[in-house]
């Protein structure tokens, strides 16, 4: 397929960038055009991927175009075209795998409860793996093995959940949900806050606690001025 900057007419030192998510081996061609009306003319024509200089071909008298064929994930990352005179333009391409989406980075819930996450992709990838990250760590979750502890359902071609249940302490962490696409792997990490089930009652206790020093503050108070009453 074909992407395209069009009408390249950014103020000098304006970079146009563009994100393209890629999931399978394909081919692509890279395309800068540049306004007919634009006061830049006869520019000098430069594509870059990063910091490399590499060729391109003209397609026309205003417009520059590379042809890619991705394979594997050596070949993603920013190409850039850069068009040179009075001024300087610049338009970049950022070639990636695509982005995991989740409801939040941070879940917070109760001993005995039931955690779900969920992680959702624009593309389907291969497959998806759960796991817990421990220190450097990865540990991976097995649900057929530990179906009394984790439940995980792909709830969509592209969408997949984890439900742990009857939560404790120890399964507060990190965990990390891994899309793998054919041209590489993406994952998002979010937090597991384990509260006890007291948490709740706290603000609760604290109140009936200062209510009763209070009223034991009181009832010494009254026994101290009736023994000084009768002496």
């Amino acid at each position: 397929f074909i992407e395209n900057l069009l009408n390249f007419l950014g103020a000098s030192g304006t970079p146009l960038e563009r994100v393209i998510t890629l999931s399978n081996a394909t081919t692509v061609e890279l395309s800068c055009r540049l306004d007919k009306n634009s006061h830049l003319k006869s520019p000098q024509v430069t594509w870059k991927r990063g910091n490399e200089t590499i060729s391109h071909k003209s397609k026309t008298e205003n417009s520059w175009s590379i042809q890619l064929k991705i394979e594997d994930s050596s070949k993603l990352g920013s190409y850039s075209c850069i068009l040179k005179g009075k001024e300087e333009l610049r338009a970049t391409f950022h070639l990636q795998v695509p982005k995991i989406e989740a409801r939040g980075k941070r879940i917070i819930t109760y001993e005995k409860d039931t955690a779900v996450m969920i992680c959702k992709s624009g593309s389907t990838p291969m497959s998806w793996t759960w796991y817990m990250i421990s220190g450097s760590k990865q540990i991976a979750i097995n649900a057929s093995s530990q179906a009394d502890k984790y439940l995980i359902d792909r709830l969509s071609a592209n969408v997949t959940r984890l439900r742990i249940l009857k939560l404790t302490k120890e399964d507060a962490g990190v965990y990390c949900c891994d899309a793998t696409f054919q041209l590489g792997k993406v994952k998002f990490e979010m937090e597991l806050k384990v509260l006890s089930i007291l948490a709740p009652l706290k603000p609760f206790i604290a109140v009936v606690a200062e209510v009763l020093i209070l009223l034991t503050t009181i009832v010494l108070y009254e026994v101290y001025s009736k023994r000084k009453e009768k002496r």
